[in-house]
């Protein structure tokens, strides 16, 4: 499945030495100084959906693939108790940019290099499980949702975002081909739809919300509801921005079919 060519870091690090890419660079929070990265982040559209989706709640999270720590930078913010699962030690984009993440930022992480197909926590130990980016991943989907689901307690929330979604097999390979970073390092992939939701399932997490492209600021970031609303404008020429309100987006969003579109999941553990 991968043509690896790079690493990981190579590949960002490849990103980040482009003049091209500096837009891109920055949108994925691939910049430094992290801290300001991490607080760009916190304050974004995107994690003020989260926090709508969160509502409230507090307790002990995993962010499971946290790469550079930008989103256990927002949850140790929020007041979360914030363990960060990297597998990579990477200073640039895993466990040792977390670390440094933290102490220049003041915050509380706890970081452990792991992969999330065999978490090394016991039953029920995490109020919150939360993943941007990582499912699609996963070396084994199931396995891994196996483990979320395993790690969080009766009633705890489980919400991975950002997730590509393909509609066929076929179209793998065209968002494949499409993707800035898989050309660098050969480690992007997609799923189906009923793959994520099966496997997300079978981890015994009841799914309360399936958010498509266009239903949340979430999947819509770095680009807004207005800015979406007036590019179906101006391309139909017919469709007044006004009628375009987010409940209606998020109808139309259950059309959008471009491969590696993104949508989020949000689940309940399942009581005992």
């Amino acid at each position: 499945m991968h043509d690896c060519r790079t690493s990981w870091e190579d590949a960002v690090a490849s990103l980040r030495n482009n003049p091209e890419s500096e837009r891109l660079a920055m949108d994925c929070y691939f910049d430094d100084p992290i801290e300001a990265a991490a607080k760009r982040y916190h304050q974004s559209s995107e994690w003020q959906a989260v926090q709508k989706v969160l509502s409230g709640r507090r307790g002990k999270a995993l962010d499971v693939g946290a790469g550079r720590g930008i989103s256990s930078y927002a949850l140790a913010k929020d007041g979360w108790d914030v363990t960060a699962l990297e597998p990579d030690p990477s200073h640039l984009v895993g466990a040792g940019a977390i670390r440094s993440l933290a102490e220049v930022a003041g915050v509380t992480i706890q970081v452990v290099e792991n992969w999330g197909e065999s978490l090394p926590f016991p039953n029920e130990s995490f109020d919150l499980v939360y993943g941007r980016q990582v499912l699609h991943h996963a070396n084994d989907l199931k396995a891994f949702c196996r483990e979320i689901g395993r790690v969080l307690r009766p009633g705890g929330v489980f919400l991975a975002s950002r997730e590509h979604v393909i509609s066929k097999l076929t179209d793998l390979q065209r968002f494949l081909d499409r993707h800035p970073l898989h050309r660098l390092y050969g480690g992007e992939n997609a799923y189906q739809l009923s793959e994520y939701t099966d496997a997300i399932r079978n981890g015994g997490i009841r799914i309360t919300r399936i958010l498509n492209p266009w239903a949340s600021d979430i999947n819509l970031f770095p680009h807004t509801y207005d800015e979406l609303s007036q590019a179906i404008c101006d391309r139909t020429r017919i469709v007044p921005k006004r009628v375009l309100t987010p409940a209606v987006l998020a109808r139309l969003g259950k059309l959008y079919r471009t491969p590696g579109a993104l949508y989020s999941f949000v689940g309940i553990r399942k009581l005992s």
